[in-house]
């Protein structure tokens, strides 16, 4: 079952309110999907803990409804 993209953004803004979210779906199937999320909560965090601090946002999702996120993460300017 697809997940929209719509749902993806506003998992990840419940969970970091402060967070610009960008959602592209790759091949058009609601199934493989690419996010940037910039949050200043990511600040002093390694990428790691980012993508951590999104994927804890999805609530176990990936590999279930979101098979696939290609996802890149940055602290705002």
């Amino acid at each position: 079952m697809a997940m929209p993209a719509a749902e993806i953004e506003a998992l990840i803004r419940a969970a970091l309110p402060d967070a610009e979210v960008v959602i592209e779906d790759l091949a058009g199937d609601g199934d493989h999907y690419r996010a940037h999320v910039s949050s200043a909560a990511f600040s002093g965090k390694s990428r790691i803990q980012q993508h951590k601090m999104v994927y804890e946002a999805l609530g176990g999702r990936m590999g279930g409804e979101l098979h696939a996120l290609q996802l890149t993460t940055s602290v705002p300017n």
